[in-house]
Protein backbone atom coordinates (compact mmCIF):
# COMPACT_ATOMS: atom_id res chain seq x y z
CA UNK A 1 0.00 0.00 0.00
CA UNK A 2 1.05 3.63 -0.48
CA UNK A 3 1.70 5.72 2.63
CA UNK A 4 3.03 9.24 3.08
CA UNK A 5 6.77 9.26 3.74
CA UNK A 6 7.73 12.93 3.68
CA UNK A 7 5.46 14.59 6.21
CA UNK A 8 4.57 18.24 6.71
CA UNK A 9 1.68 18.09 9.20
CA UNK A 10 1.93 16.09 12.43
CA UNK A 11 -1.19 15.28 14.49
CA UNK A 12 -0.97 14.58 18.20
CA UNK A 13 -3.85 12.80 19.92
CA UNK A 14 -3.32 13.35 23.65
CA UNK A 15 -1.26 16.15 25.17
CA UNK A 16 0.03 14.72 28.44
CA UNK A 17 3.71 14.15 29.23
CA UNK A 18 4.30 11.90 26.21
CA UNK A 19 1.97 13.68 23.79
CA UNK A 20 3.45 17.08 24.59
CA UNK A 21 6.92 15.62 24.06
CA UNK A 22 5.92 14.53 20.56
CA UNK A 23 4.49 17.99 19.88
CA UNK A 24 7.73 19.67 20.98
CA UNK A 25 9.88 17.34 18.86
CA UNK A 26 7.71 17.83 15.75
CA UNK A 27 7.67 21.63 16.16
CA UNK A 28 11.46 21.66 16.62
CA UNK A 29 11.77 19.88 13.28
CA UNK A 30 9.82 22.56 11.43
CA UNK A 31 6.51 20.74 11.13
CA UNK A 32 2.99 22.09 11.48
CA UNK A 33 1.38 20.40 14.48
CA UNK A 34 -2.30 19.92 15.25
CA UNK A 35 -3.18 18.67 18.73
CA UNK A 36 -6.29 17.44 20.51
CA UNK A 37 -6.89 16.46 24.13
CA UNK A 38 -10.28 16.42 25.90
CA UNK A 39 -8.93 17.34 29.36
CA UNK A 40 -9.90 20.74 30.80
CA UNK A 41 -7.10 23.28 30.33
CA UNK A 42 -5.21 20.93 28.02
CA UNK A 43 -4.20 23.60 25.50
CA UNK A 44 -2.72 25.90 28.14
CA UNK A 45 -0.81 23.05 29.78
CA UNK A 46 0.47 21.83 26.40
CA UNK A 47 1.82 25.23 25.43
CA UNK A 48 3.50 25.58 28.84
CA UNK A 49 5.16 22.15 28.46
CA UNK A 50 6.44 23.00 24.99
CA UNK A 51 7.80 26.34 26.23
CA UNK A 52 9.59 24.57 29.10
CA UNK A 53 11.20 22.14 26.63
CA UNK A 54 12.18 24.77 24.06
CA UNK A 55 15.51 25.91 25.64
CA UNK A 56 16.85 22.33 25.46
CA UNK A 57 15.65 22.00 21.87
CA UNK A 58 17.39 25.27 20.99
CA UNK A 59 20.59 23.86 22.46
CA UNK A 60 20.29 20.70 20.36
CA UNK A 61 19.48 22.76 17.29
CA UNK A 62 16.18 23.73 15.69
CA UNK A 63 15.29 22.94 12.09
CA UNK A 64 14.61 25.72 9.62
CA UNK A 65 11.13 27.12 10.22
CA UNK A 66 10.82 25.60 13.70
CA UNK A 67 8.42 27.65 15.79
CA UNK A 68 6.06 27.19 18.71
CA UNK A 69 3.56 29.29 16.75
CA UNK A 70 3.05 26.38 14.32
CA UNK A 71 1.03 24.54 16.97
CA UNK A 72 -2.74 24.58 16.55
CA UNK A 73 -5.08 23.11 19.16
CA UNK A 74 -8.49 21.86 17.99
CA UNK A 75 -11.72 20.69 19.60
CA UNK A 76 -12.34 17.35 17.86
CA UNK A 77 -10.42 14.27 16.77
CA UNK A 78 -11.72 14.74 13.24
CA UNK A 79 -10.32 18.27 13.02
CA UNK A 80 -7.02 17.04 14.41
CA UNK A 81 -6.37 14.22 11.95
CA UNK A 82 -8.25 15.14 8.75
CA UNK A 83 -5.29 16.86 7.06
CA UNK A 84 -2.43 15.19 8.93
CA UNK A 85 0.31 13.26 7.15
CA UNK A 86 1.31 11.39 10.32
CA UNK A 87 -0.74 10.76 13.46
CA UNK A 88 0.71 9.92 16.88
CA UNK A 89 -1.75 8.82 19.57
CA UNK A 90 -0.60 9.14 23.21
CA UNK A 91 -3.76 8.33 25.19
CA UNK A 92 -3.85 6.46 28.54
CA UNK A 93 -2.90 2.77 28.54
CA UNK A 94 -6.40 1.29 28.35
CA UNK A 95 -7.10 -1.12 25.51
CA UNK A 96 -10.82 -0.33 25.24
CA UNK A 97 -10.05 3.39 25.04
CA UNK A 98 -7.47 2.87 22.29
CA UNK A 99 -9.83 0.55 20.38
CA UNK A 100 -12.49 3.25 20.29
CA UNK A 101 -10.02 6.05 19.58
CA UNK A 102 -8.39 4.30 16.64
CA UNK A 103 -11.70 3.36 15.09
CA UNK A 104 -12.56 7.08 15.16
CA UNK A 105 -9.10 8.28 14.13
CA UNK A 106 -8.78 5.90 11.21
CA UNK A 107 -12.20 6.82 9.80
CA UNK A 108 -11.34 10.53 9.81
CA UNK A 109 -7.72 10.30 8.63
CA UNK A 110 -6.44 10.40 5.06
CA UNK A 111 -6.14 6.81 3.78
CA UNK A 112 -2.39 7.17 3.20
CA UNK A 113 -1.57 8.75 6.56
CA UNK A 114 0.34 6.52 8.99
CA UNK A 115 -1.28 6.12 12.40
CA UNK A 116 1.03 5.40 15.33
CA UNK A 117 0.43 4.72 19.00
CA UNK A 118 2.80 5.61 21.85
CA UNK A 119 1.62 2.61 23.90
CA UNK A 120 4.34 1.21 26.14
CA UNK A 121 3.14 -2.38 26.09
CA UNK A 122 -0.28 -3.04 24.54
CA UNK A 123 -0.25 -5.08 21.35
CA UNK A 124 -1.21 -3.39 18.06
CA UNK A 125 -3.11 -6.39 16.72
CA UNK A 126 -5.49 -5.98 19.66
CA UNK A 127 -6.19 -2.24 19.82
CA UNK A 128 -6.16 -1.70 16.02
CA UNK A 129 -8.77 -4.47 15.57
CA UNK A 130 -11.51 -2.03 14.53
CA UNK A 131 -9.31 0.42 12.60
CA UNK A 132 -9.96 1.35 8.99
CA UNK A 133 -6.98 0.41 6.79
CA UNK A 134 -5.06 -1.29 9.65
CA UNK A 135 -2.21 -1.98 7.26
CA UNK A 136 -1.04 1.63 7.89
CA UNK A 137 -1.19 1.32 11.72
CA UNK A 138 1.85 0.82 13.94
CA UNK A 139 3.27 1.30 17.42
CA UNK A 140 5.87 4.04 17.86
CA UNK A 141 6.83 3.78 21.54
CA UNK A 142 9.08 6.67 22.67
CA UNK A 143 10.88 7.45 25.93
CA UNK A 144 10.53 10.44 28.21
CA UNK A 145 11.48 13.17 27.45
CA UNK A 146 10.30 12.40 23.93
CA UNK A 147 11.70 15.67 22.55
CA UNK A 148 15.28 14.70 23.51
CA UNK A 149 15.69 10.92 23.84
CA UNK A 150 16.15 9.40 20.38
CA UNK A 151 14.92 5.83 20.96
CA UNK A 152 11.53 4.85 19.53
CA UNK A 153 10.40 1.22 19.37
CA UNK A 154 8.50 0.48 16.16
CA UNK A 155 6.35 -2.59 15.58
CA UNK A 156 3.38 -3.60 13.55
CA UNK A 157 0.36 -5.78 14.15
CA UNK A 158 -0.83 -8.83 12.25
CA UNK A 159 -2.23 -6.66 9.43
CA UNK A 160 0.44 -3.95 9.26
CA UNK A 161 2.04 -3.70 5.81
CA UNK A 162 5.85 -3.97 5.59
CA UNK A 163 5.87 -0.70 3.62
CA UNK A 164 4.30 1.03 6.60
CA UNK A 165 7.09 -0.14 8.90
CA UNK A 166 9.70 1.06 6.41
CA UNK A 167 7.98 4.43 6.03
CA UNK A 168 7.63 4.87 9.79
CA UNK A 169 11.32 4.13 10.32
CA UNK A 170 12.12 6.79 7.73
CA UNK A 171 9.78 9.34 9.33
CA UNK A 172 11.14 8.82 12.83
CA UNK A 173 14.69 9.16 11.51
CA UNK A 174 13.65 12.46 9.90
CA UNK A 175 12.69 13.57 13.42
CA UNK A 176 16.26 12.80 14.58
CA UNK A 177 15.21 9.60 16.34
CA UNK A 178 16.82 6.18 16.55
CA UNK A 179 14.02 3.75 15.60
CA UNK A 180 14.32 0.18 16.83
CA UNK A 181 12.24 -2.33 14.85
CA UNK A 182 10.73 -4.80 17.32
CA UNK A 183 10.55 -8.07 15.42
CA UNK A 184 7.63 -9.70 17.26
CA UNK A 185 4.56 -8.55 19.18
CA UNK A 186 5.47 -9.10 22.82
CA UNK A 187 3.96 -7.27 25.82
CA UNK A 188 6.25 -4.49 27.03
CA UNK A 189 8.36 -4.68 23.84
CA UNK A 190 12.14 -4.54 24.53
CA UNK A 191 13.26 -1.55 26.59
CA UNK A 192 10.40 -1.52 29.09
CA UNK A 193 10.83 -5.23 29.80
CA UNK A 194 14.44 -4.53 30.74
CA UNK A 195 13.46 -1.49 32.82
CA UNK A 196 10.69 -3.46 34.52
CA UNK A 197 13.17 -6.08 35.71
CA UNK A 198 15.38 -3.38 37.23
CA UNK A 199 12.36 -1.62 38.79
CA UNK A 200 11.12 -4.81 40.46
CA UNK A 201 14.53 -5.52 41.97
CA UNK A 202 14.80 -1.91 43.16
CA UNK A 203 11.43 -2.19 44.93
CA UNK A 204 12.61 -5.35 46.71
CA UNK A 205 15.74 -3.54 47.94
CA UNK A 206 13.64 -0.67 49.31
CA UNK A 207 11.06 -3.05 50.78
CA UNK A 208 13.72 -5.06 52.63
CA UNK A 209 15.52 -1.99 53.96
CA UNK A 210 18.70 -2.70 51.98
CA UNK A 211 18.83 0.78 50.45
CA UNK A 212 16.89 4.03 50.08
CA UNK A 213 15.54 5.24 46.75
CA UNK A 214 18.37 7.78 46.55
CA UNK A 215 21.04 5.15 47.20
CA UNK A 216 19.60 2.90 44.51
CA UNK A 217 19.59 5.79 42.04
CA UNK A 218 23.21 6.51 42.98
CA UNK A 219 24.10 2.87 42.29
CA UNK A 220 22.89 3.40 38.72
CA UNK A 221 23.94 6.97 37.93
CA UNK A 222 27.51 6.67 39.26
CA UNK A 223 28.07 3.16 37.93
CA UNK A 224 26.38 1.18 35.20
CA UNK A 225 24.28 4.13 34.01
CA UNK A 226 27.35 5.98 32.80
CA UNK A 227 28.46 3.00 30.72
CA UNK A 228 24.96 2.29 29.46
CA UNK A 229 24.70 5.78 27.95
CA UNK A 230 27.25 4.94 25.29
CA UNK A 231 27.85 1.17 25.27
CA UNK A 232 24.89 -0.85 26.51
CA UNK A 233 24.88 -4.11 28.46
CA UNK A 234 26.25 -6.74 26.08
CA UNK A 235 29.20 -4.75 24.79
CA UNK A 236 30.04 -3.67 28.35
CA UNK A 237 30.19 -7.31 29.43
CA UNK A 238 32.20 -8.27 26.34
CA UNK A 239 34.88 -5.80 27.46
CA UNK A 240 34.70 -7.24 30.99
CA UNK A 241 35.86 -10.53 29.49
CA UNK A 242 39.18 -8.93 28.52
CA UNK A 243 40.89 -9.96 25.30
CA UNK A 244 39.02 -13.28 25.39
CA UNK A 245 35.77 -11.33 25.06
CA UNK A 246 32.23 -12.42 25.73
CA UNK A 247 32.87 -16.17 25.75
CA UNK A 248 35.30 -15.79 28.64
CA UNK A 249 32.88 -13.50 30.46
CA UNK A 250 30.04 -16.02 30.08
CA UNK A 251 32.24 -18.87 31.31
CA UNK A 252 33.54 -16.87 34.27
CA UNK A 253 30.36 -15.18 35.44
CA UNK A 254 27.69 -17.44 33.96
CA UNK A 255 27.48 -19.67 37.05
CA UNK A 256 26.31 -16.62 39.04
CA UNK A 257 23.03 -16.81 37.10
CA UNK A 258 22.24 -19.93 39.14
CA UNK A 259 22.53 -17.99 42.40
CA UNK A 260 19.36 -16.56 43.97
CA UNK A 261 20.50 -12.93 43.81
CA UNK A 262 17.47 -11.38 42.16
CA UNK A 263 13.72 -11.57 42.69
CA UNK A 264 11.93 -10.84 39.43
CA UNK A 265 8.50 -11.43 40.97
CA UNK A 266 7.44 -7.98 42.11
CA UNK A 267 6.96 -7.33 45.84
CA UNK A 268 3.45 -6.61 47.07
CA UNK A 269 2.80 -2.86 47.00
CA UNK A 270 1.90 -2.48 50.66
CA UNK A 271 1.15 0.90 52.17
CA UNK A 272 4.48 0.75 53.97
CA UNK A 273 6.43 0.15 50.75
CA UNK A 274 4.59 2.92 48.91
CA UNK A 275 5.33 5.31 51.80
CA UNK A 276 9.04 4.41 51.70
CA UNK A 277 9.21 5.05 47.96
CA UNK A 278 7.22 8.29 48.15
CA UNK A 279 9.18 9.62 51.13
CA UNK A 280 12.50 8.65 49.58
CA UNK A 281 11.81 10.33 46.24
CA UNK A 282 10.37 13.41 48.00
CA UNK A 283 13.71 13.75 49.81
CA UNK A 284 15.52 13.44 46.47
CA UNK A 285 13.33 16.12 44.87
CA UNK A 286 13.79 18.48 47.81
CA UNK A 287 12.64 22.09 47.37
CA UNK A 288 12.87 22.03 43.57
CA UNK A 289 9.79 22.08 41.35
CA UNK A 290 9.16 19.40 38.73
CA UNK A 291 9.67 21.94 35.94
CA UNK A 292 13.04 22.94 37.46
CA UNK A 293 14.04 19.28 37.57
CA UNK A 294 12.86 18.79 33.99
CA UNK A 295 15.14 21.64 32.84
CA UNK A 296 18.05 20.15 34.83
CA UNK A 297 17.37 16.72 33.31
CA UNK A 298 17.21 18.20 29.82
CA UNK A 299 20.49 20.06 30.35
CA UNK A 300 22.16 16.82 31.46
CA UNK A 301 20.76 14.83 28.53
CA UNK A 302 21.88 17.35 25.92
CA UNK A 303 25.33 17.50 27.53
CA UNK A 304 25.68 13.70 27.52
CA UNK A 305 24.45 13.43 23.92
CA UNK A 306 26.90 16.13 22.81
CA UNK A 307 29.79 14.51 24.66
CA UNK A 308 29.04 11.08 23.18
CA UNK A 309 28.76 12.56 19.69
CA UNK A 310 32.15 14.27 20.04
CA UNK A 311 33.77 11.07 21.34
CA UNK A 312 32.32 9.04 18.47
CA UNK A 313 33.70 11.51 15.96
CA UNK A 314 37.17 11.32 17.54
CA UNK A 315 37.11 7.52 17.23
CA UNK A 316 35.84 7.42 13.64
CA UNK A 317 32.32 6.32 14.53
CA UNK A 318 29.14 7.70 13.02
CA UNK A 319 26.22 9.01 15.12
CA UNK A 320 24.33 5.79 14.34
CA UNK A 321 27.10 3.54 15.74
Amino acid sequence: MAVIVDIKTFAAIGAGVIGSGWVARALAHGLDVIAWDPAPGAEKQLREKVANAWPALQRVGLAEGASQSRLRFVDTIEACVANADFIQESAPEREELKLALHEQISRAAKPDAIIASSTSGLLPSDFYARAVNPQRCIVGHPFNPVYLLPLVEVLGGERTAPETIDAALHIYRSLSMRPLHVRKEVPGFIADRLLEALWREALHLVNEGVATTGEIDDAIRFGAGIRWSFMGTFLTYALAGGDAGMRHFMQQFGPALELPWTKLIAPKLTGELIDRVVDGTAEQVGPRSIKQLERYRDDCITSVLAAIGEAKARHGLTPAD
